[in-house]
């Protein structure tokens, strides 16, 4: 049977079996500096000389104290497969309780990078998301327990801080932006549980999209990254962190080097504004874009595919305030040429809320120059051009509010004709949904093992069992979770 491609981004359970041919992923991140509040010295990265024999204990040595092993305990509850489960009488019948605690923990090992003596440490996201317990163990082997400053979802960086009794060894942020393509890196990290590793390879690509998260501009790397390499470091050879390892590409689910890392300039503007604010505000143009390849180049009378299309400009945006028009091709940003939709996202969205840019349009074949104040992104932006569509309800379960499936909201979510339920709008960061991982834009296709039609049968089903958490699937993507929430 044939092998299929596989994106993976893990992190690496207790108890797994070690040595096992073919299996998962690691992934990583950073930064760096001494302060409480990291004002991060920012150096040129530097590549090996070509053919010149060395040995790479020196970078190592700079770069392996300030990579610390992360271990969470996530508390999962395990719902009832069968459901004759849920049925009080039937328990009873084959005496299981009838407060039976249906919830186990879940240990897990990934690795994160001290950017501040003062206990700032950078991860991936995924290495703590839900974790109800942080412990963080340094190079020397001093344990200590931490707390989440900040987290980003969609850019798979956290920031987590621990209280120390003295200053901490601190790994130096390097400029990412200076990486060239055949420059060498080295991976520090926990694979496997086995202790602090590190791997040597090259910077295979820069700028690389790969559809994982919402805001990508990875460094794609050969240099080896396994299961617990999670929040490690990508360091260049003076021994400077340039990248969070968060991702491989592999038929497999190990590494077969085509790693994946978010770039050191990145998650230096996630980090300030976690710690600034303890979440991300991002710019916004209030844009729908569209690519512009050879066929959209010659519709527009282009002398070569470049820049990207705007394709429609909603109202009351900070676009259609400063006149972008529906047909611009924006070709720079700031000076700075942006042939890809993920590269203007990128650029725009870490601008800052406030920042005035200046954009080079091509409009009706002419180039010109128009200056945008950037507004803040909403939060919930996929879904926020529907809305008005809809009835809201808020009154279910605690923190979250959800509306019925309107037309307009199919098409922002991409969601067909043929599926019934209605779309979660607000999520408060802290409910115990959100806690549980329910989402923005999750369609809730089910509550109880019953179907959800209409905003009436949730308003019906939420209200049954309140004593009990709620059992929910839902509509991600093209997967289906069951999701269970405290009430």
């Amino acid at each position: 049977m044939k092998n299929r491609m596989k994106i993976s981004r893990w992190i690496w359970p207790f108890g797994a079996l070690l040595l096992v041919a073919g299996f998962l992923l690691g992934l990583a991140a950073t930064g760096g500096d001494e302060s409480s509040v990291p004002a991060l010295a920012v150096t040129s990265a530097h590549a090996a000389p070509g053919g010149e024999p060395r040995s790479y204990a020196d970078v190592a040595e700079a770069a392996m104290s300030g990579v610390v092993n992360i271990s969470t305990d996530k508390v999962v509850e395990m719902p009832n497969w069968h459901p004759m489960l849920e049925d009080p009488l039937f328990r009873r019948f084959f005496g299981e309780p009838e407060d039976q605690n249906r919830e186990r923990v879940e240990r897990s090992l990934g690795s994160g990078v001290i950017v501040s003596k003062d206990g700032y440490i950078l991860t991936s996201n995924h290495v703590i998301e839900r974790a109800s317990k942080i412990r963080v163990l340094l190079n020397g082997s001093k344990e200590y327990e931490a707390e989440i400053v900040g987290q980003d979802e969609q850019t798979d960086v956290a920031l987590i801080k621990v209280k120390a009794d003295e200053p901490l060894p601190v790994l130096r942020l390097g400029d990412s932006r200076a990486l060239r393509i055949g420059d060498q890196v080295m991976a520090i990290g926990n694979p496997f549980g086995v202790g602090q590793t590190v791997t040597l390879g090259i910077v295979s690509a820069l700028g690389r999209s790969i559809g994982l998260m919402q805001y990508e501009d990875f460094i794609q790397t050969d240099a080896a990254i396994n299961p617990g390499n999670s929040g490690g470091a990508l360091v260049n050879m003076a021994g400077e962190l340039v990248g969070i390892n968060t991702a491989i590409l592999s038929r497999s689910g190990g590494s077969q080097g085509v790693g994946f890392a978010i770039p050191s300039s990145m998650a230096e503007r996630i980090m300030g504004m976690l710690i600034a604010d303890g979440r991300v505000k991002r710019a916004w143009l209030g844009v729908v874009t569209g690519a512009v390849d050879q066929t959209m180049a010659d519709a527009l009378g282009m002398d070569r595919p470049r820049g990207v299309l705007m394709s429609e400009i909603n109202p009351g945006t900070p676009a259609e305030k400063a006149g972008i028009k529906e047909g611009d091709v924006i070709l720079a940003v700031d000076g700075k040429e942006v042939n890809s939709i993920s590269r203007l996202r990128n650029t725009i969205s870490l601008a800052g809320v406030g920042a005035k840019v200046d954009l080079r349009v091509l409009r009706d074949g002419k180039e010109r120059r128009i200056e945008v104040e950037l507004g803040e992104m909403p939060e919930n932006l996929t879904i926020a051009r529907g809305t008005e569509e809809s009835e809201a309800f808020d009154n279910g379960l605690e923190g979250v509010t959800v509306r019925e499936l309107s037309g307009r909201m199919r098409q922002q979510l991409a969601v067909g004709d043929g599926l019934e339920g209605v779309v979660v709008t607000e999520v408060e960061r802290t409910s115990n949904a959100w806690h549980r991982g329910l989402r923005e834009g999750d369609v809730i296709v089910e509550i109880a093992r019953e179907r959800v039609s209409s905003l009436d049968d949730y308003r019906r089903l939420i209200e049954k069992d309140k004593d009990r958490p709620v059992l929910l699937k839902i509509q991600r993507g093209d997967q289906t979770p069951l999701i269970a929430i405290p009430r």
